[in-house]
């Protein structure tokens, strides 16, 4: 036994003792390459985005576990200059540590001591943040040879000195007329930086772009619907497009939005295959009817993507939804394991998309190996195993009535990171149970840079159908679960109740533990059982999911604190984000953050009275206004806001765009004088509503 407890003790100093060994590495900071990356399956760095390339988010690193957690202490801490939400997950390379914060912004820190080495503002146009459906987010950074790589909100994909962050090239990624945005992280494959984008809800094009590390010349990309003209794209997808995908596209819809398609999160790799794996999102609009007359699977909607990292080229693809009408996107986390299924070793990609259904595919050829759901879903019942469809409920497709699903846009499961553990052989998912409503209204228009959805609402129970509204059973859950899933079995081991659905991306370790956010707290559970093993206040709601290193035989814990993204726009009052760096025996003390002064209630009675519409204002703000400012303290509530008491103020603001650096671009482009005055009279009679409550 004594031999035993040696070996195993002597096993992890041995992991402890390579954040050192990095910390010493030759040839200056972030020297990172492919077979460095590919070395860290095996070893304990945190060298990208998800750890390694297979996106597990597992670490070796033992040192904190179930018996030890209690003495969890913070290390050090920094404050960021923004208050907007925090989505990053840091990387640590040769003792820095490099993050990212809201509005692209990057940091460079002593990973031992908590020192700022460097700090970069890309300084993105603040009107950027209009065409950001879910936040001025950022969720990573990656390094390569030397320099750290970052997408900007805006479009652009720069490369930094690791040294002293200054720029060593940029590129403009995307059309700066079109509404494209880049909230997520790059990878590094090859020595090429593969970076997507979004924006697929105001009308673009969806595509995956691969530069050169070095020079930032474009290598390949990769468009994930057809091009509205019919012609050549010239792109590593034309094959493919011509082939199969154009096909299946119908309609006009689709070519006045380009479709949707954006590829805004997932990326993984796996070395053994040579294979890129993208996850591709929404249509534009949402409703299939409007996008593509009723018709066809609108491939690569919803779709996991295999290609060749080196030129692009395609290799396959699974659908998880077919004719995409939901907001179901496949751009969820995807990562790749070894796992034993009918008593043989199989390399699968395993993924747990929106539409509420675990998949395990084959790695190589991406044959369905396994769906089951992981929350409740009335959508579809089950997933063909002969076809790999879902079978699916007609009334979901709200053609006539509305439809009322368990759910809802934000999914089953959003963008926050899953994390497995190969000692478990468990998936720790964080998943929601956030039913949503949809109709298809006979009045929509599509307007290029707006929200364009082609749905008529959703978060609440649909009324004034003509027909009786389709509804999930009675006793569905709303909230948050951590959940244990088994991806052998395909069903849950055990599942805690979150504070609330919109909690953090997870991290999994070889101490036995699970880390995340719940609410504001700071939690690791067992990863066998799900029972707290530890809690630390962090006085924000934490979103991003953690990640841990070692340095001179110390582990550590490092997240991101900082409430946002599409469904934490309205939940708490903004604060700065943080950084929270933990270790055994930390003694530092977190500054409570100030308290938030109270707004004071509308003195409607010196609103000047308002010569617009209430009723065409109602549609306006529906489309242009209430997906960012519909209600909490994280954006203003319009209606609880002063500045829709004078109509100057309120056309200085909306009209003239006198608030454009802080997020809120003006409207002209979008609408005339006398509209954005019936948007005003709308929100009066909010108010005026609220107040008699």
């Amino acid at each position: 036994m004594r031999r035993m407890k040696r070996a195993a003790m002597a096993a992890g100093f041995a992991v402890l003792a390579l954040g050192l060994t990095a910390a010493k590495r030759a040839g200056g900071p972030a020297q990172v390459d492919q077979a460095r990356i590919e070395a860290a399956e095996n070893n304990a760095e945190w060298l990208s985005y998800g750890r390694t390339y297979s996106e597990q988010r597992f670490s070796p690193l033992d040192q904190i576990n179930a018996p030890t957690a209690g003495k969890l202490g913070l290390a050090w801490t920094a404050e960021f200059e923004t208050d907007r939400g925090q989505e990053a997950t840091p990387i640590v390379v040769d003792g820095v540590l490099y993050t990212t914060t809201a509005w692209s912004h990057v940091h460079a820190f002593d990973a031992k001591t908590g020192e700022r080495l460097w700090s970069y503002d890309p300084k993105v146009d603040g009107a950027r943040g209009f065409s950001a459906c879910c936040d001025v987010v950022n969720r990573g950074a990656a390094a390569w040879k030397g320099r750290i790589y970052v997408g900007a909100l805006d479009g652009r994909l720069i490369a930094l000195d690791a040294a002293t962050g200054k720029e060593a090239w940029s590129v403009q990624t995307t059309d700066l007329g079109q509404a494209y945005t880049i909230t997520g992280a790059p990878r590094v494959v090859k020595g090429l930086v593969i970076i997507g984008n979004g924006g697929a809800e105001y009308g673009v094009r969806g595509y995956v772009s691969a530069y050169d590390a070095a020079t930032g010349k474009l290598a390949w990309r990769f468009y994930t619907t057809p091009n509205p003209d019919g012609k050549p794209d010239h792109a590593a997808s034309d094959a493919i497009m011509a082939k199969t995908a154009a096909a299946t596209w119908f309609g006009s819809g689709w070519k006045e939005s380009g479709g949707g398609g954006t590829a805004w999160d997932a990326i993984a790799y796996d070395p053994r295959l040579d294979l890129l794996y993208l996850g591709i999102g929404n249509g534009s609009p949402w409703n299939h009817q409007k996008r593509s007359d009723g018709k066809g699977d609108n491939l690569f909607l919803s779709s996991i993507l295999a290609v060749r990292p080196q030129t692009g080229e395609y290799v396959w693809h699974y659908q998880t939804t077919p004719g995409e009408s939901w907001d179901y996107t496949a751009t969820q986390h995807i990562m790749l394991a070894d796992l034993k299924i009918g008593g043989k070793p199989r390399r699968v990609v395993m993924q747990a998309p929106k539409n509420g259904f675990f998949y395990v595919l084959d790695a190589a050829t991406g044959k369905l190996i396994s769906a089951e759901k992981y929350v409740p879903v009335n959508w579809a019942d089950h997933i063909d195993p002969k076809t790999g469809r879902p079978v699916e409920d007609p009334r979901s497709r709200y053609l006539k009535a509305a439809s009322y699903q368990a759910s809802g846009p934000l999914g089953g499961h959003n963008w926050q990171p899953m994390a497995f553990n190969p000692k478990t052989g468990l998936v720790y998912i964080p998943a929601m149970l956030m039913p949503g409503s949809y109709s298809n209204p006979t009045d929509y228009k599509f307007v290029r840079g707006a929200w364009n959805v082609g749905q008529g609402g959703f978060g609440a129970t649909p009324a004034g159908a003509a027909d009786k509204p389709f509804a999930p059973p009675t006793g569905v859950e709303f909230g948050g679960r951590l959940v244990a899933w088994d991806p052998v079995a395909q069903k849950a081991r055990w599942s805690v109740k979150q504070a609330g659905p919109w909690n953090s991306g997870l991290l999994a370790t070889a101490g036995g533990l699970v880390f995340g956010g719940a609410g504001k707290d700071f939690k690791a559970w067992s990863a066998a059982t799900g029972a707290e093993a530890w809690s630390y206040a962090a006085g924000a709601g934490i979103v991003a999911a953690p990640m841990t290193y070692a340095l001179d035989g110390k582990q550590y814990l490092a997240v991101m604190v900082g409430f946002g993204g599409a469904g934490g726009m309205g939940a708490e009052p903004r604060r700065k984000g943080r950084l929270l760096v933990f270790a055994l025996d930390g003694t530092g003390k977190l500054a409570p953050y100030p308290a938030v002064a109270s707004q004071p209630p509308l003195d409607l009675a010196n609103a000047v009275a308002s010569t617009g519409d209430p009723k065409q204002g109602m549609a306006l703000y529906g489309q242009f206004c209430g997906a960012c400012h519909g209600g909490g303290g994280f954006l203003p509530n319009l209606r609880a806001t002063p500045t829709i008491l004078e109509p100057s103020v309120w056309k200085a603001v909306v009209y003239d765009g006198g608030l454009s650096q802080n997020g809120m671009a003006g409207f002209a482009r979008f609408m005339n004088e006398a509209q954005v005055e019936s948007i005003r009279a709308y929100l009066l009679d909010q108010a005026r509503a609220m107040a008699k409550r």
